[in-house]
């Protein structure tokens, strides 16, 4: 980025940050200033935090949201229960629930275009049936075979065979993902999207705009319309007071004519690729498709884009076997599914939860985060008290000081409860990882915090004797040889910090 660009571009997002400040000015100016209205109207809104509180207690919902919330209106007893009104309440908001929802249902309809494998994979799978029908009959994403997996990492694999794909596509290119930004790795995919867009095939490209923020120049969207891309940006950022900025896609998709799809922790940026190295090594991974199951990513992305476009498609055309069937061979059972926080199901958090319940010998977990509720807390300590092999990789280099301070607070009562914690010592590991007992695993986007599992649009590929199974079990066993096992003696520390670890978890549902 050119030294003019980068200026004009710090301009305009430090100008949103003062529009935002001013705003946050206002409100506390106006209820702390002694005019008689302003003390009127100071009682009133502490009336108002105390019904708030009331209302939040009794509301379904996690319990660590409500103590957070609770917790700060206590603190704030002014203007605490009007930020959560302000907030809360429209996150998300009901017209935009109800277009997601509205899509959602149309979007199952042809999820099942390639003939599913729900009543084989049901008959076969016992032990899994109830996670194969929650998925496919309740939250809608079928099961398939006729799906070759391959398991990538680190970053690098799967640039190498992101590029290999797109060079071969012929009829359409989709990209969705979190982060974009100029560089080597972005650089090497557009020129491979310019060259196809030239040549008719379509190419779509979704980012979220507040992941990109800072890192791609304003209004990079039109640079990409000019080489014939079609390009949205996710949710814009707008510098109002707003719940809705904290639902951003953090999905990364990639699909080529619908028969290959990539998805996993990497995003487009060279330091996935450890063309640049921030926090040490970069340890990413993602998981290819090809075959019958990439279907259900293509929809996926449709299903955002017609969203985002507020434009209404007719999926079938993108189907790619109507002119000749799939033919690709059995590689176990594959079931992409995704998560959104516009509906009261965390589908990425029931997915893990039904992974640990339900193994037998061994959970192998990579995350860069472990800021994580109660009830995950005790579904993995209940599985290492029954004799579960028990194993999470956390990075040991971090990229948010206070939220690897958070993740490390959870490690005592983990550690002290036969779960055994590992840190990834060369830098910081990306990887969102489920594997359990050589059979089931999951590779995906969603990470074990408060954000990913309830607040931000997620996807992953649950998958059972899948080829990418043993490649991730491998990889992962490979991996323990670069980390550091942390035991109860290393989370000793003084008084003060375990008291502001404690703060930090109390508002770790906000981070």
């Amino acid at each position: 980025m050119d030294k003019q660009v980068f200026r004009t571009l710090i301009r305009k997002r430090f100008a949103v940050a003062i529009m935002l400040l001013a705003q946050l000015a206002l409100i506390i100016f106006t209820l702390y200033s002694r005019s008689g209205a302003s003390k009127l109207l100071s009682t009133a809104l502490s009336l108002l935090s105390l019904a708030v509180c009331l209302y939040i207690i009794g509301k379904k919902e996690k319990g660590a949201f409500k103590l957070t919330w609770v917790f700060l209106i206590l603190i704030f007893p002014i203007f605490g229960g009007l930020f959560y009104l302000m907030f809360r309440t429209q996150q998300p908001s009901k017209k935009i629930a109800a277009i997601y929802e509205e899509r959602s249902r149309k979007v199952r309809d042809y999820m099942c275009l390639p003939q599913d494998s729900f009543e084989l994979a049901c008959n076969e799978l016992p032990m899994h049936a109830p996670q194969i029908k929650y998925l496919q009959n309740y939250a809608g994403f079928p099961i398939f075979t006729a799906t070759e997996t391959e398991y990538l990492s680190p970053g690098e694999l799967f640039f190498e065979r992101l590029l290999e794909e797109l060079k071969k596509a012929e009829k359409y290119i989709f990209l969705e993902f979190f982060i974009i930004q100029e560089g080597r790795m972005w650089d090497e995919i557009l020129n491979v999207l310019r060259e196809k867009a030239d040549k008719g095939i379509l190419v779509r490209v979704l980012y979220d705009d507040m992941g990109c923020f800072l890192k791609l120049p304003v209004k990079y969207e039109e640079k990409l319309k000019s080489y014939g891309i079609e390009c949205i940006v996710f949710n814009p950022f707008r510098p109002v007071l707003s719940s809705i900025q904290n639902n951003r896609d953090h999905r990364k998709i990639a699909v080529i004519d619908g028969k290959v799809a990539f998805t996993g922790g990497v995003n487009l940026a060279d330091e996935y690729i450890n063309e640049v190295q921030k926090f040490g090594h970069w340890k990413d991974c993602a998981v290819m498709l090809r075959g019958k199951a990439a279907w259900s990513l293509t929809l996926a992305f449709l299903h955002m884009w017609g969203i985002s476009a507020n434009i209404d498609e007719d999926y079938s055309v993108f189907f790619p076997w109507y002119e000749s069937a799939c033919d690709t061979s059995d590689d176990g059972f594959v079931q992409p599914y995704a998560d959104s926080p516009t509906d009261n199901d965390n589908v990425g958090e029931h997915v893990y939860l039904q992974m640990i319940n339900r193994a037998e010998k061994y959970i192998y977990i990579n995350t860069p985060y472990l800021i994580i509720d109660d009830s995950m807390v005790s579904a993995l300590c209940l599985a290492a008290k029954s004799g579960i092999d028990v194993r999470i990789v956390t990075p040991h280099k971090w990229d948010k000081r206070l939220v690897h301070m958070t993740t490390r607070s959870y490690y005592r009562e983990l550690i002290n409860n036969g779960v055994k914690i590992y840190e990834y010592s060369k830098g910081f590991i990306h990887s969102k990882t489920f594997l359990c007992d050589d059979t089931t695993a999951v590779v995906g986007t969603t990470n074990l915090d408060f954000r990913s599992l309830y607040l931000h649009f997620e996807c992953g590929v649950w998958m059972y004797n899948s080829k990418a199974v043993m490649q991730l079990k491998d990889d992962f066993m490979e991996t323990l040889r670069s980390c550091q096992q942390i035991t109860e003696r290393d989370c000793h520390c003084n008084i003060f910090l375990r008291q502001f670890q404690e703060i930090l978890r109390l508002f770790a549902p906000l981070m």
